[in-house]
């Protein structure tokens, strides 16, 4: 008993510590510009050091060609000219914005007809008691196909569920809110996201003439679901809900269970999305499929490459049976208004792609990005740093900077015209680099203050608790951080070591 104290002061010493340290990272964050006037800076710099390095006549041996490769100024009549002339390519022509955007018309519709919040409501509200937990953190894995409107819709929906079943509320939110936010770049189908950075790591491997598509971390991806299902249960079960205890307070709220027409609607968008998929199928195996390539495989095939527009019609599909279901389609014209709702939102998107294709181009065309990435690799070399230890690192620094910069897509423009040569010098599969990206981007989103959406959460959590605050839901989300990226940096080297693919025909080495 006499221990007591001194072990509640120093569980006041540590909650102390953790604040200070996320007052900091919320003070330094803040103080960075927004990710557009971001990457207006770093072109700026980028223009700048192109011509103070070229005015030293630094070269560097491209190890692709063995050529010596000058580094050009941007501050010079050629630099002008290529800025000036290719100003609008840059931007048309960056390889994600087609692809998220066409992903989006068939996400954002199934979305705006309300199918992926009634699909989220059904699954957790039918799940057996029992599965509670696994329910909700696998809808909230499932739940970035609905982009961040998850971060509104599952948590607050996961705490009504554990509220109702007798078990406590912000075990259930902390369980959504970490399925949403640290399992948000896993998915058991391509998503969005993996049409989003293999777009941004084929710009930044245009050197190495190497294509990433949105199914080379597929495989990876799929195994990585179920993990952090299991793993984020475990943590639940076994850490968060013996920490919370029993929980004695009342609020007035009760569970909206889909209507019988939106349960209606998703029989018939699961019946059309099996039909859509059957047809795929046996046009896939038909003999002499034209999905097929010229020897009967499938890596690579036209199916494979072929993927994002499978995916999307596969979403329209689906998005048109429940909207027509559910009276939200009733003309032709409904259509494309919902999809043209959907593009609004992504908005903030293109206008962030337009600065950031600019700065990956300086990059590229100054020769600065084959300079960093060979004198990079030379360095790694020289410390004797070129096996997967390098990788390794490589995620904690991305775990660390998304601390400061909670935008995924952003942080990847920023980092991959950096890495992916880098490491891709070092002999590393791109598709690979960015594995490991995911996995050190989407585990500490849950306890960035930079992430927008811990506010709304918090918000959802003083529904049940008035004296929460920010430092009690961190400290509820830390244990899933930790035991994600760990488990997911075994999970990275377990497919490294073992030769696995991570994709169709994705290994570690390009």
């Amino acid at each position: 008993m006499a221990k007591k104290p001194h072990t509640q002061d120093s569980e006041k010493q540590k909650s102390k510590g953790l604040m200070k340290v996320l007052s900091g990272i919320e003070k330094y964050g803040n103080k960075l510009p927004d990710p557009f006037m971001l990457f207006v800076y770093l072109s700026v710099f980028v223009i700048l050091l192109s011509w103070f390095i070229s005015s030293l006549g630094v070269s560097v041996v491209h190890p692709q060609t063995e050529e010596d490769v000058a580094i050009k100024s941007l501050v010079s009549g050629e630099g002008l000219q290529y800025m000036l002339s290719s100003l609008l390519s840059n931007f048309t022509g960056f390889a994600p914005l087609g692809l998220v955007l066409a992903m989006m018309i068939g996400i954002g519709l199934a979305e705006k007809v309300g199918l992926l919040e009634a699909a989220i409501k059904r699954t957790i509200l039918k799940a057996p008691p029992a599965l509670v937990t696994y329910a909700v953190i696998f809808v909230g894995i499932m739940g970035n196909l609905a982009s961040d409107a998850a971060f509104v819709i599952i948590p607050p929906l996961a705490a009504l569920v554990f509220y109702t079943v007798g078990r406590h509320p912000l075990a259930g939110l902390a369980a959504g809110f970490a399925g949403v936010g640290a399992g948000f770049t896993a998915n058991i189908i391509i998503t969005g996201t993996d049409a989003l950075l293999s777009g941004i790591s084929t710009e930044a491997a245009r050197d190495f003439g190497i294509i990433v598509t949105p199914v080379d971390n597929w495989y990876f991806m799929i195994v990585s679901s179920f993990m952090l299902l299991f793993v984020g249960a475990f943590i639940t079960n076994k850490i968060i809900e013996p920490k919370l205890g029993k929980y004695e307070g009342k609020v007035n709220k009760k569970l909206e269970e889909p209507s019988p027409l939106e349960g209606k609607g998703i029989r018939n968008a699961v019946i059309s999305g099996a039909i859509y998929i059957i047809i795929l199928l046996v046009g896939l195996t038909w003999p002499g499929s034209a999905l097929r390539n010229e020897d009967g495989g499938i890596i690579p095939s036209p199916f494979l490459s072929g993927i994002v527009p499978i995916t999307l019609f596969f979403f329209i599909v689906m998005g048109v049976a429940y909207g027509v279901t559910v009276k939200k389609i009733t003309s032709t014209r409904d259509v494309p208004k919902y999809m043209a709702e959907a593009i609004k939102d992504m908005s903030g998107y293109i206008v962030l792609i337009f600065a950031a294709s600019q700065f990956i181009a300086y990059f590229n065309w100054s020769n600065l990005g084959i300079w960093v990435a060979v004198s990079g690799a030379d360095f790694l070399e020289s410390v004797n740093m070129t096996g997967l230890i390098a990788i390794i690192g490589f995620v904690f620094f991305t775990a660390l900077l998304n601390l400061l910069i909670f935008s995924g897509s952003a942080q990847w423009a920023l980092q991959a015209p950096v890495f992916i040569p880098m490491f891709a010098v070092l002999g590393y599969n791109p598709a690979f680099v960015q594995a490991a990206y995911r996995i050190a981007d989407s585990s500490t989103n849950i306890i960035t203050p930079m992430n927008p959406y811990i506010l709304v959460v918090l918000a959802y959590m003083k529904e049940y608790d008035p004296k929460a605050g920010l430092g009690t839901l961190i400290a509820l989300m830390l244990p899933y951080s930790i035991a994600f990226l760990g488990c997911w940096i075994i999970l990275l080297l377990i497919f490294a070591i073992g030769g696995i693919p991570f994709g169709p025909g994705v290994g570690v080495y390009r």
